[in-house]
């Protein structure tokens, strides 16, 4: 009787553990989805600086991502995870006050352009705020991974987690060009106070409700094992090197698709609510697919979904390439003040955004291939994976620029050939070939056998 009622209420506290990493995968979202649409206002006056934001968001990864592992073993889940929240408060802080502050006060020129001191304080905040975001992803991520006993289960939870992760995604575009409208020469980062001190809220909201929440911390006090040297680790690995290339270029994919998408529809429409509308579809589709995912990964391998949506998106993002602008569909968008209406837009964005149902199932199952089977090398393989999230700013600024250059559809050409890759990694690259390497940790009674 003792032990089943000690096993229900383990049960209990990995349900809560389980839920609270599910808050957390929202809240990553919704922090890094702030920089596309506010992005729109600051390429009003420095035309090349649309994904800039985006990219200070995600150097911030190459910067943290080993240090969050680091962190992570050292003083565990939850006061990792607490320490984001306070991290992230600063970073949206610092983004705010950029409204405020520093409008007339220039600092330096690029191209031509008078770079002022309060664009330079948004783009500190968004790298805060990557470093708050890279240590939340450093928690939610091994965390689901180990409570759902690894495997499809464990892919299963983060699925499941991603799947709250993509409506915190399709919320925040939806509110952020709402809120911007129409971009006009007076537009300022004064215009989304209303989001940022939302956001601060929620931060602090989650601040109280994560240090009352008890977290399995599986790193912590455990003198079972023998710290030893070796000659191997998470590098050793071929599926986790080439898995790590794959999440670099995937979060390069998933940011790159609607972030272009916004400043071509709000080009072409000349309203970013109806370019932020159409993205938040996107995020929509992500959640949908993420939701169907978490239902079947228990029966359908990580490996067989990757090979699938690769596919299936080489396939879309080549259709909305070549089909002509002029081919248009009706797509629904909303405005503050004009709430929902229908928008004219190409057939192209509709593609587009149909590729949100198969990226919206990559991360869970990259992540859960590329950690199969590593044993005690898994919380470094989390903190190099994290590191390599810097693709979410590297890849769109490249893209960005291809734009700028050749042409928004042109753009699309890299977004096919890192789908390509993603394709070879799950038919080829994601299989475990290092299996000879020991990856369990030494008893402490038989370190001196």
């Amino acid at each position: 009787m003792a032990k089943q009622q000690a096993n229900t209420q383990a049960a209990k506290g990995n349900m809560v553990a389980i839920i609270a990493m599910f808050f957390l995968f929202a809240m990553i979202s919704f922090v890094t989805n702030l920089a596309a649409p506010i992005g729109t206002i600051w390429k009003q006056n420095y035309e090349w600086s649309g994904m800039l934001g985006n990219m200070m968001n995600f150097l911030a990864y190459l910067f943290m991502g080993i240090p969050s592992g680091a962190l992570l073993v050292k003083i565990g889940y939850k006061k990792t995870a607490l320490t984001a929240m306070v991290v992230g408060l600063a970073g949206l802080f610092l983004q705010w006050l950029s409204g405020i502050v520093g409008a007339d006060t220039s600092v330096f020129s690029v191209g031509g352009d008078i770079v002022t001191l309060n664009f330079v304080i948004y783009l500190l905040g968004a790298f805060i705020c990557g470093f708050c975001v890279c240590m939340l992803n450093t928690v939610v991520n091994p965390m689901l991974n180990m409570l759902g006993g690894g495997g499809n289960k464990g892919n299963q939870l983060v699925q499941t987690g991603g799947t709250l992760n993509s409506l915190a995604g399709t919320l925040t575009p939806l509110f952020v060009g709402s809120l911007i409208g129409v971009i006009t020469a007076s537009t300022t980062i004064a215009d989304v106070a209303t989001l940022l001190f939302i956001a601060m809220g929620v931060f602090v909201l989650a601040l109280v409700v994560i240090s009352c929440v008890s977290i399995p911390e599986p790193h912590l006090g455990k003198k079972t094992a023998v710290k030893e040297k070796s000659q191997h680790s998470a590098w050793s690995f071929r599926h986790t090197v080439l898995g790590v290339i794959g999440i670099f270029f995937y979060v390069g994919i998933e940011i790159g698709i609607p972030g272009v998408l916004i400043f071509w529809l709000s080009d072409v429409t000349g309203d970013v609510a109806v370019g932020g509308a159409v993205a938040a579809i996107y995020w929509l589709l992500m959640l949908v697919g993420r939701f169907v995912s978490s239902i079947i990964s228990g029966k359908v391998s990580s490996r067989a979904q990757l090979i699938f949506v690769s596919t299936l998106a080489i396939f879309l993002t080549g259709a909305a390439i070549f089909l002509p602008e002029t081919l248009t569909i009706n797509m629904p968008a909303y405005a503050a003040g004009n709430g929902f209406f229908t928008a004219q837009v190409p057939v192209s964005a509709l593609l587009l955004v149909l590729c949100g149902l198969c990226t919206s199932v990559m991360w869970g199952g990259i992540f859960n291939l590329a950690v199969e089977g590593l044993g005690k090398y898994t919380a470094q393989a989390s903190g190099i994976f994290m590191m390599m999230v810097v693709g979410g700013g590297v890849m769109p600024l490249i893209q960005n620029w291809m734009a700028n250059s050749f042409g928004y559809m042109t753009s699309y050409w890299l977004i096919i050939a890192m789908f390509a890759y993603l394709l070879y990694y799950g038919v080829v690259g994601s299989r475990n070939v290092n299996k000879d390497i020991p990856v369990d940790e030494m008893p402490i009674d038989e370190r001196d056998l």
